[in-house]
């Protein structure tokens, strides 16, 4: 592991966006036994202890850099690229995975927590982009991959926040690709379904103020439970980043992990009405019925 003051880096780069855990660890991993030098963005360094660690027990610290960022804050985003820009001639791959969770209805969800959310999940990204593209369009070359969610397709319950961001993840990813294709950059959407993540643990919170929505969140955690039991570990979404990256058979879309198929092709077959409908039940047991009818996973709550 270096600092970012290596002025001789060879070789495909990449930049990984969240890179202390989970998928985004799982991905910078991924990225340098693949043979790229990784410049790995955390919002703090003594967070990234565990990426550190791994990567000298697969000897590839020498190909991870790591980069203090807050990809939140324009100031941070643009003097980390500066440091990056710095050490590497030029990035090969940018994947934006940094992001956070948000549960709440859309009745009761501060503005603030859209506000913020927002801001990570898809502002983040963009200014991310922003910083790549330049040298990325001189070059004509590049790939540009953005983690979203199964939840950028469907609306998961009781998670306004999180989904709202999502989908507009979606919609710019879907128009940058149309934006980029001149230029021979590649860009593509990577949709985990439940990976194993810290995500979890973090994100608990129930802001029922009017206790009108006790199912919806009730409905949440159980799919939360349903997911945790049956998580996928983060290197399989690691391993369809890398690829979405490296084919020579480009897609603009991407899924993975637990639930993700299953959700995405069921969606898909319901009518919107049909969609809406699903969300009248009032009794916990018709709901869960459906939902495994539905889409073939059963998140009723184990006895």
């Amino acid at each position: 592991m270096s600092s970012t003051t290596k002025p001789d880096i060879e070789g495909p780069t990449a930049v990984i966006t969240g890179a202390n855990s989970g998928i985004g660890r799982a991905t910078a991993l991924a990225f340098a036994q693949a043979g790229y030098h990784v410049f790995g963005t955390v919002r703090g360094l003594s967070k990234a202890e565990k990426l550190v660690t791994r990567a000298r027990d697969m000897n590839v610290a020498e190909r991870l850099t790591l980069v203090e960022m807050d990809v939140g804050d324009s100031t941070s985003v643009t003097a980390g690229f500066a440091r990056i820009f710095a050490a590497a001639p030029h990035i090969d791959v940018l994947v934006n995975n940094a992001g956070v969770g948000g549960n709440a209805v859309t009745e009761e969800c501060p503005i603030d927590t859209y506000t913020e959310v927002f801001n990570i999940n898809h502002n983040g990204s963009v200014r991310c982009i922003q910083a790549v593209l330049p040298s990325m369009r001189a070059r004509r070359s590049g790939a540009i991959i953005n983690v979203s969610s199964v939840v950028g397709k469907i609306t998961a319950i009781a998670q306004s926040p999180y989904y709202v961001s999502k989908w507009a993840v979606e919609g710019m990813s879907e128009g940058l690709a149309h934006e980029l294709a001149p230029f021979g950059i590649r860009v593509a959407i990577v949709e985990p379904g439940i990976t194993r993540s810290s995500i979890f643990g973090k994100n608990i919170d129930a802001p029922n103020q009017s206790g009108a929505y006790d199912a919806h969140y009730r409905r949440l955690f159980a799919f939360y439970a349903a997911g945790i039991t049956n998580a996928t570990p983060a290197e399989e979404a690691a391993a369809t980043i890398l690829e979405a990256a490296t084919t020579s058979v480009p897609r603009l879309r991407w899924h993975c992990s637990w639930g993700a198929e299953a959700l995405l092709a069921a969606r898909a077959s319901m009518s919107d009405e049909e969609w809406v409908s699903f969300g009248r039940h009032l009794d916990d047991e018709a709901y869960y019925d459906e939902f495994l009818a539905r889409f073939g996973l059963d998140i009723r709550p184990q006895q």
